[in-house]
């Protein structure tokens, strides 16, 4: 496929971007070269119907900037861009030669170049979130809350350490992942609507625009209402970096819950575990060698996205430094943050397709719950009879859990046959004896703390 180097993401062609339509459909507006260059655009015009507003200019004027930077195209400034090696002079001639010599003077007029480009990036995150990832987040959430309560009450050993726990179902293990990605949306949206612009000049302090308004606070709200933007508190040449920190930060965390979650299902793949499974297309091949095996590949695929992202967020926390009023330390890293959205975003829509088609195998959940043949009855066991006055219950239950390994009968059996333990066990319930005969149903309140935890942020995330 032959892409525009304007096409591509960042200074990059991002293959998962390229290769992608959809993709590519969502989020060309956002991430692009081509992209970068309207949204700086959108800026030099809001700044000058501005100055119409204000007088400074005639609405005329304002309309035909307007006008003509649609016709603006990114091989031309580029192209200025290797003559005069500077890339926002470079979008404001090609701009300024495209309208009328009255129209001119007013482009860029107190405007600093990192007004333009701070801001413009600015507007494609904030609008990028709010259009695609967070869209693309809340779909995902719906896919793994449907398979939450799909599966509340299927019977799942939980473990820790990767050893035997106690019982709790699968649904609930899945409503973890579907509380942690909630949080992460929210944070997204957050850290998205906290994402600030400048029209404050080469230091910050607003010099240019104060030799034309009294009020070139006011002058730089109204400028940024035009983007749906709010200003900086204060700024030097820069925006405060911080918003775009905590911006890249809630997208970093975001791919940790989904890295995390891929590692879950990938393990429950292995063969001797096998709980779980990705539906495989008819023509689907597992190994190149192996005609027997189905690799859980779209789950390795997440992690290996997750391990190549997570640490460009070094390289965020490094852009918080700029030496005085301005330097270009970040200048060629700050480049790089849109295939940071790209990579999520069709890291999202890989999760959102397998995840959609995951299969369970509750027979296998079963046989995998009874390899420790009731063993999970110890903590029950331990806990009902120090309830019930027994001195060193957890030692008790250690000492018959060792005789219920050696000997491989059941726990609860080995419990009921004691002679020390009768006096306990006599005070316990017939619903606390059960407990222990069958250990399956040692589930606490799993099934309902699926349900709320699913219902609630349904409610939050407005599903």
């Amino acid at each position: 496929m032959q892409i525009s180097v304007f096409d591509c993401v960042s200074p990059l062609d991002f293959r998962y971007y390229g290769q992608d339509e959809k993709l590519k459909a969502l989020l060309a507006p956002y991430v692009t070269e081509r992209a970068r260059l309207a949204s700086e655009l959108k800026v030099e015009v809001a700044a000058v119907e501005v100055l119409a507003e204000r007088g400074v200019c005639s609405q005329e004027v304002a309309e035909e900037v307007a006008v003509a930077a649609e016709r603006v195209q990114p091989e031309t400034v580029a192209e200025e861009e290797v003559r005069i090696k500077h890339n926002i002079r470079a979008l404001v001639n090609v701009l300024r030669s495209q309208v009328s010599e009255q129209a001119r003077p007013f482009i860029h007029l107190s405007l600093t170049s990192f007004d333009v480009i701070d801001t413009a990036m600015a507007w494609r995150f904030k609008t990028c979130a709010h259009a695609v990832i967070i869209p693309e987040l809340l779909e995902l959430e719906q896919i793994l809350i449907d398979l939450a309560l799909r599966e509340k009450d299927t019977l799942q050993m939980g473990r820790t350490h990767g050893q035997h726990a106690v019982p709790i179902t699968f649904g609930f293990a899945i409503c973890g992942h579907v509380s942690r990605l909630g949080r992460r949306i929210e944070a997204v949206q957050t850290a998205a609507d906290g994402l600030r612009g400048k029209i404050s000049g080469a230091v910050g302090a607003y010099n240019a625009s104060s030799l034309f308004f009294e009020d070139p606070v006011e002058f730089e709200r109204q400028v940024l209402a035009k983007l749906g933007l709010e200003p900086s508190v204060t700024s030097t040449q820069i925006v405060e970096p911080e918003p775009v920190c905590d911006f890249i930060h809630a997208l970093i965390s975001t791919f940790g819950v989904l890295a995390d979650l891929a590692d879950d299902m990938r393990h429950l793949q292995r063969t001797e575990i096998a709980e779980v499974g990705e539906m495989f297309e008819a023509e689907q091949v597992g190994s190149s060698t192996m005609p027997h095996k189905r690799n859980p590949w779209n789950f390795e695929n997440v992690k290996s996205m997750w391990k190549t992202f997570v640490p460009r967020m070094v390289s965020v926390y490094a852009d918080q430094l700029c030496e005085h009023q301005r330097d270009l330390s970040n200048s060629a890293s700050g480049r790089f943050l849109p295939e940071i959205i790209v990579a999520l975003v069709s890291t999202v829509q890989r999760m959102q397709r397998i995840m959609g088609k995951l299969v369970t195998d509750e027979e296998r959940m079963a046989e995998n719950f009874d390899l420790t043949g009731g063993m999970v009855a110890a903590e029950p066991a331990y806990i009902l009879l120090a309830a019930h006055g027994h001195p060193d219950a957890h030692e008790a239950i250690r000492k018959l859990a060792l005789e219920a390994q050696a000997t491989g009968r059941p726990l609860g059996e080995l419990l009921e046959e004691s002679e020390k333990l009768q006096p306990y066990l006599e005070k316990f319930t017939s619903q606390q004896r059960e407990l222990l005969r069958d250990p399956a149903k040692y589930t606490g309140i799993a099934a309902a703390k699926t349900q709320s935890v699913c219902d609630l942020w349904r409610e939050r995330l407005g599903l």
